[in-house]
């Protein structure tokens, strides 16, 4: 019988190795899986490869990862926002490396991994410092930058309902980058504000089926609401 839920936070992320690349889902706090990310701390990985939209907020969940010194580079759209003092701090102190990737790239890059694409061409980026070194292309006049696939080992996410098949309906805006960092990542590991009986999710408002998901754990009431 297959069933993809765990008993906590922390066993699903016991096996997150030392340098890992590690998906993480949220468009600031919505959709964060801040309990997911906690539980990585306490955890212990170190020299963590982190991508997502934006590179913490406050000094919680991706904040507090970078804060305990366990990431090594960045891999994000919005580098820099209003709460995001704890990354500002280390990369003006040199101590965390950055790869800024348009948010739009980064979609479809997550999106290329899971579709087993070999890369893609897009206007975003050409003949600015984000396309610098890249391979560019003519098409019909214009210029295109090459961007490839973007693996990842684990991806963390936050959905609203689960069942134990690993099938997943989000809430609203919170879907955010869930549905392609589920599909890009080689371990998807899911926090639920609510594990659901086999067949209580009707099939047409399934976003992420559960053949992208391999563990769920149910958080009802995280540190985010949304």
């Amino acid at each position: 019988m297959i069933n993809k839920f765990m008993d906590s936070a922390r066993e699903a992320v016991a096996d997150i190795h030392d340098g890992a690349t590690v998906l993480v889902g949220g468009f600031g706090g919505a959709g964060h899986p801040t309990e997911l990310l906690h539980a990585l701390l306490d955890q212990g990985a170190r020299n963590l490869t982190m991508v997502s939209n934006n590179a913490g907020n406050h000094e919680v969940g991706l904040a507090a990862l970078i804060k305990a010194e366990r990431v090594k580079k960045m891999i994000c759209s919005f580098p820099k926002a209003s709460h995001s003092y704890v990354f500002n701090q280390f990369y003006a102190e040199g101590r965390i490396e950055l790869e800024c990737v348009p948010q739009g790239t980064i979609a479809e890059r997550l999106h290329a991994a899971g579709a087993g694409l070999g890369g893609f061409y897009t206007r975003t980026g050409y003949g600015t410092q984000l396309g610098q070194g890249k391979e560019v292309r003519e098409i019909h006049g214009l210029h295109y930058v090459l961007e490839y696939p973007l693996h990842a080992d684990f991806a963390l996410v936050r959905a609203q309902k689960g069942d134990r098949w690993g099938n997943l309906v989000y809430n609203k805006s919170a879907r955010n980058f869930g549905p392609v960092m589920c599909q890009a990542a080689r371990t998807t590991i899911v926090q639920v504000r609510q594990k659901v009986d086999l067949g209580a999710l009707d099939p047409e408002t399934i976003v992420t089926p559960g053949i992208f998901v391999d563990r769920v754990v149910e958080i009802p009431n995280p540190q985010f609401s949304s």
